[in-house]
């Protein structure tokens, strides 16, 4: 009898219901126990962005997304093409196959566009929202207000082309130089830096392009969960927050009752240069 429920035990964890996620896209770690958050990192960043968040806002567990190609993670499925569009596929389809339910999606910048884009093509898949640092069509920023996704094709184009021509020495500077703009506070530089030119080259070009040219604005209205930006005035903008606001204002026209929410004295990486705002944030959106 206990012979043949062993066997019966073992072909269960076996068959698929049971077998690990796997994908060459993302890699998903957990931490944490009570109701599911999903993490997502930005553009050649990695997952330990969040570290200090898992910390103070205890009483979850955080599904940390890990993007193949960012930091020093094999590029996988993520080499060559498009990558923003085809990860958010992958985080719905963990979301699905784990049997999260609805849970909280959290992302930052393209993380952000990353959340969006799960949020509504899968509207089913996700209870609340946050996105952080994020607009929904960053081509605005390259070709003006009336930009459209083919107006700043030929931009996206052209920064890919000279991506690929650079120098390791010159994309190690572009990237200190990079980050010490996207982060005020400089003893939290030395990580994301280091994320930043580990990364995988073509992955990042090309994640990058494709953000570019990527807007989500018409898409806004299929999201159903509550959702929350929060944004920064960049620094060295030449913006006033007042500006700022009216910026994310009519970006986000198409979704209702978005919460738009910008925090002062902090640049992109919001998480690191204002930890504790930041989680109080957090807190309050998942209800702690």
């Amino acid at each position: 009898m206990f012979r043949a429920l062993f066997t019966a035990t073992a072909l269960l964890l076996a068959s698929p219901a049971f077998a690990a996620f796997q994908s060459d896209r993302i890699t998903v770690t957990t931490e944490g126990s009570g109701s599911d958050v999903v993490l997502v990192h930005g553009l050649a960043s990695t997952t330990r962005v969040w570290k200090g968040t898992v910390e103070r806002v205890p009483g979850h567990r955080y599904h940390l997304v890990q993007i193949a190609g960012m930091g020093a993670n094999p590029p996988g499925g993520n080499a060559q093409g498009a990558l923003i569009a085809p990860v958010a596929e992958e985080i719905a389809r963990y979301i699905r196959e784990e049997k999260l339910g609805k849970p909280a999606v959290i992302g930052h910048s393209m993380g952000g566009t990353i959340a969006m884009m799960v949020a509504a093509r899968h509207p089913e898949s996700v209870g609340r929202l946050m996105v952080v640092d994020m607009s929904p069509f960053v081509g605005a920023m390259f070709g003006g207000p009336n930009a459209t996704a083919d107006s700043v094709r030929p931009i996206a184009d052209a920064m890919r082309a000279r991506s690929a021509k650079a120098t390791p020495e010159d994309r190690e500077r572009e990237r200190k130089a990079t980050i010490t703009s996207m982060i005020d506070t400089e003893s939290e530089r030395a990580g994301p830096i280091e994320d930043g030119l580990a990364s995988d080259p073509n992955a990042v070009a090309n994640a990058f392009s494709e953000l570019i040219v990527t807007d989500l604005r018409p898409e806004l209205a299929s999201i159903k969960a509550p959702t929350e930006v929060l944004y920064v005035t960049p620094k060295g903008a030449p913006f006033t927050d007042a500006q700022m606001d009216e910026m994310y204002k009519a970006a986000f026209a198409n979704l209702d009752g978005v919460k738009l929410e910008r925090v002062p004295n902090s640049a992109h990486f919001i998480m690191l240069d204002q930890p504790d705002v930041f989680a109080d944030k957090v807190k309050a959106f998942l209800g702690n």
